[in-house]
């Protein structure tokens, strides 16, 4: 079992590009730019460059009357130009040039994020409004994550087991502690809806960052931790679920009941990297054995033992169905009981 001491981090959260990598991005843009559109045997001068700046910045018809090189003449009396691509797709190849060159030098400049996933790109020299709070009913997404009206809603300053994480019980069995997790807080959201999240930030895959709660004010967050369904990050939170983690390891709640690997850890060991959303299901043998299914038009039907059909629905948690515990939990989750 891991202390909260092996957990603690570096307290603080993400920083800017610096002036030097602001620097350094715009340069590497200008030079690779220059040798796309021109060819090697013009020489780029003062003026040359200054024209570049204006098509970099939107004026791109005024480097139309550049001068050109001296075409060849060949023996037979013929002038020849030297064979060029068409204007437009030098203005294409050089934009996806630099859009490489600047996502390259970035990650070289700012370092690897510490989930492993490359690229903030663009989207993090842009600086972006602040949102307005959001409030409504929430879907689960997984562990530390919900979606309310179409927007995606990180919690801030926790991590939650990946969906497809496991961890170890009290007695060395794995369990798939990230599905747990997101199942625990679709039934804790369930209790009291609306949610409510307060915008923090955007992170850098374009996620609405926010401190939750429920209808009653209970904080999700604290909630998560407290039960060992997630962990304080102190990377983002500076340490302000420390002490509702230390009340989940020392009655050992959730992950704490047994052993774990941080989720950020978790994360940056697995090929590719890539955080999958969380498939809500129970196991017929942990007791749950009413059976989700999903219809060829759509519809969510559940089905319990003794049903008609019953025997002959089978669950296929790559499409959406699931088991549940009890009809409550299934028709809260949206599903209707079968006729027969």
């Amino acid at each position: 079992m891991r202390s909260a001491d092996e957990l603690a981090g570096t307290s603080g959260g993400e920083t800017l590009p610096t002036i030097d990598s602001l620097v350094v991005l715009f340069i590497v843009v200008i030079v690779i730019a220059g040798i796309i559109i021109y060819p090697p045997t013009q020489r780029i001068d003062l003026c040359l460059f200054l024209r570049t700046l204006r098509m970099m910045g939107g004026n791109i018809h005024n480097i139309r009357d550049r001068p050109r090189a001296s075409p060849k003449v060949q023996s037979h009396g013929r002038r020849k130009g030297r064979r060029r691509l068409p204007y437009a797709v030098r203005r294409l190849v050089a934009a996806l040039v630099t859009i490489v060159c600047v996502l390259a030098v970035q990650q070289a400049v700012q370092g690897w994020p510490d989930d492993g996933r490359f690229g903030e790109g663009l989207t993090s020299l842009l600086p972006r409004a602040a949102a307005a709070p959001i409030e409504g009913r929430a879907t689960v997404i997984d562990g530390d994550t919900i979606e309310i009206a179409g927007q995606r809603i990180r919690f801030n300053g926790v991590d939650a087991p990946e969906s497809s994480q496991y961890c170890e019980d009290a007695k060395g069995f794995e369990y798939p502690c990230g599905r747990v997790a997101a199942n625990a807080l679709d039934e804790f959201l369930a209790a009291s809806r609306p949610a409510r999240c307060q915008f923090v930030s955007w992170d850098r895959y374009g996620r609405y960052v926010g401190d939750c709660a429920r209808a009653d004010g209970t904080s999700i967050q604290a909630w998560l931790v407290e039960n060992g369904h997630a962990l304080d990050w102190p990377r983002y939170s500076s340490g302000a679920y420390a002490a509702h983690q230390s009340t989940a390891q020392q009655a050992q709640r959730g992950i704490w009941a047994g052993t774990f690997q941080a989720p950020w850890e978790w994360r940056a060991g697995q090929p590719g990297n890539v955080e999958q959303p969380a498939s809500f299901s129970h196991s017929a043998g942990s007791g749950c054995n009413i059976k989700g299914n999903i219809s060829a038009k759509g519809e969510r039907i559940y089905h319990v033992p003794g049903q008609k059909y019953y025997s002959r629905t089978q669950i296929s948690e790559g499409k959406g169905e699931r088991w549940f515990c009890s009809e409550q939990e299934a028709r809260r989750a949206g599903w209707r009981k079968a006729r027969q």
